[in-house]
């Protein structure tokens, strides 16, 4: 029987990997970068996660990395906090150890990996984001890790033209890492120290702590729902959705898990993306009703007065598992 041929080997493409296995199908991956590697990322994991994981067969060697556990938002708007409690755990883990976790299981499962690009054609598609946008009018993320005084929440700031999220991972370690716009960067030189020290909220929560690695930054992102095709997508390559929702690598391994499914069934591309357009599609919408308000300022003036879990309640794909 053909191999299932995949494209990318990060957390979609190796979760796809690993469900093909699982299903008795063997498994190419092709990916010319190194593997596991740093990637700009919040590293936040909404409590979804755990669903997914167990799904897999994952979750016992996930715990064994002893990712941070935070039990409270907050989120800071212009200097003004409002902080609610999540009704169980969300989870941080770096994006080297969580990517190393589905590549080391897929692997052991028996998929096989390419350090090449992938052919023309593939089964699936999980190579990530490939998009641009116009000069000028572009947004970038920025991603480091910092020592020091370690919070139970993750902590989102919002000002005008950029945004961070702070929160631990694993190893008493605390991931910074923002989404800016590119005249917010030029302004600064593309100097992500000096952005966040003209922030004041920013500067006062990170004084206390030293950055452990040189800045990492990805873009230009574009928010993209992408339509379906004949190839089932996963991961960015199916959506790349406001990483302020948290929720981007619960549902890079879970579209990459189904996809992995579907395809290992000789299911067709069809059906899934009916099924994983209902489960998403209502959060692509309100996150982009949401980010287009964030960027108003009447808006930013307003938001401390709604309740965070309501926002984080809308934000929230429509997850089963299996």
């Amino acid at each position: 029987m053909q191999a299932i041929r995949i494209a990318g080997g990060g957390l979609a493409g190796s979760a796809a990997a690993l469900a093909v296995r699982q299903a008795g199908r063997q498994a190419w991956v092709w990916d010319p970068a190194p593997l596991p590697r740093h990637k700009v990322c919040g590293e936040f994991l909404t409590p979804e996660i755990e669903g997914v994981l167990q799904s897999a067969g994952l979750w016992d060697r996930f715990a064994a990395l002893q990712p941070a556990r935070m039990s409270r938002m907050d989120l800071i708007f212009d200097g003004r906090r409002r902080s609610s409690r999540f009704p169980v755990p969300a989870y941080g883990l770096s994006r080297f150890n969580l990517d190393r976790l589905l590549y080391d299981s897929a692997k052991d499962a028996g998929a096989e990996y390419r350090r090449e690009r992938a052919p023309d054609t593939v089964d699936i598609l999980a190579h990530g984001r490939q998009a641009s946008g116009p000069r000028g009018g572009r947004t970038f993320g920025f991603k480091a890790h910092f020592e020091g005084p370690v919070s139970e929440a993750v902590e989102l700031y919002f000002s005008s033209g950029f945004y961070a999220g702070v929160n631990p991972v694993e190893g008493g370690v605390t991931n910074v890492c923002g989404l800016a716009s590119e005249a917010v960067l030029a302004s600064v030189n593309f100097n992500f120290d000096e952005l966040l020290d003209r922030h004041s909220p920013l500067r006062e929560r990170l004084a206390p702590m030293r950055r452990v690695m040189d800045w990492l930054t990805t873009g230009p992102l574009v928010y993209e729902l992408h339509a379906a095709t004949s190839v089932l997508r996963a991961g960015d390559a199916l959506q790349f959705v406001d990483p302020f929702t948290g929720t981007g690598m619960t549902i890079a391994i879970w579209s990459g898990l189904e996809a992995g499914r579907v395809a290992a069934a000789g299911g067709d591309a069809a059906g899934y993306y009916q099924s994983v357009r209902r489960r998403l599609d209502g959060q692509f919408h309100w996150c982009r009703r949401l980010r287009l308000a964030l960027e108003h300022p009447v808006f930013r003036r307003l938001a401390p007065v709604i309740p965070p879990v309501l926002l984080y309640r809308l934000t929230r794909p429509k997850i089963e598992n299996r």
